[in-house]
């Protein structure tokens, strides 16, 4: 089974979401970012270290990244874990 890891703006949590459940319906292992709990859910500096350093092992582990790029949007983290995901010579899949 083939193992994808979700990139992407968290401002495009519900396409995610939903790129997840198409990709794990069509038979691979899907891994998604951590997302905001709600609006008002405040990530210090040390925490979105955290979450970017976890995200990179989720890369690692993969075959491939799936990037949701809605409008073609990708976003400076979103480059560098792309970037990231080319240097492991993972396959690099885009919504757009």
């Amino acid at each position: 089974m083939k193992i994808i890891t979700i990139c992407g703006s968290l401002k495009f949590k519900n396409e995610m979401l939903k790129v997840a459940r198409k990709l794990t319906i069509a038979g691979y292992l899907v891994i998604t970012p951590i997302f905001p709990i709600d609006d008002n859910d405040k990530i210090t500096e040390e925490e979105k270290n955290i979450f970017d350093s976890a995200h990179k092992e989720k890369i690692k582990l993969s075959d491939a990244i799936f990037v949701v790029n809605v409008n073609g949007y990708i976003g400076e983290s979103t480059k560098n874990e792309i970037n990231y995901a080319k240097s492991l010579n993972k396959e690099i899949l885009y919504l757009e």
